[in-house]
């Protein structure tokens, strides 16, 4: 059996404001961005190198969908962000202004800090440890 997760849906407020988030201030690549008609696009993002997973970027259609705009899991980590340069990367969150919610720790797996996106989501940011490489 063959399986990967190739898209994760991020309900956001706005498509172009999450677009501008995603790759000016995340550095990520925009793969599509189509319009289905109706308001609706489809809208996939990902950070740069080795990544098969996207973001599918997805404006809510409803009450109970626009609610979970920055609270995806409930107060947890929802994405977890490995890089090969965590200093780099750190760095650029810093540079670009984007909130940090748990400085840099050196943890049995890796290097972490947990941070932001512009609706509130927390992500990780992880650059592994030698035996957990990426």
């Amino acid at each position: 059996m063959n399986q990967r997760i190739a898209h994760i849906a991020l309900v956001v407020k706005n498509y172009d404001e999450a677009i501008e988030f995603y790759t000016k201030k995340m550095l990520f690549d925009l793969i599509e961005d189509t319009d289905l008609g109706e308001g609706k696009r489809w809208v996939l993002v990902k950070p740069k190198g080795d990544s098969n997973c996207c973001l599918l970027l997805a404006e809510p259609v409803n009450k109970r969908q626009a609610k979970s705009i920055g609270n995806q899991t409930g107060g947890r980590v929802f994405l977890f962000l490995y890089t090969d340069n965590f200093e780099r990367d750190y760095q650029n969150l810093l540079k670009k202004n984007i909130e940090i919610i748990r400085p840099p720790v050196v943890e049995t797996f890796g290097t972490v800090a947990v941070f932001s996106d512009l609706y509130g989501n927390w992500w990780d940011l992880i650059e592994p440890s030698e035996t957990n490489l990426l």
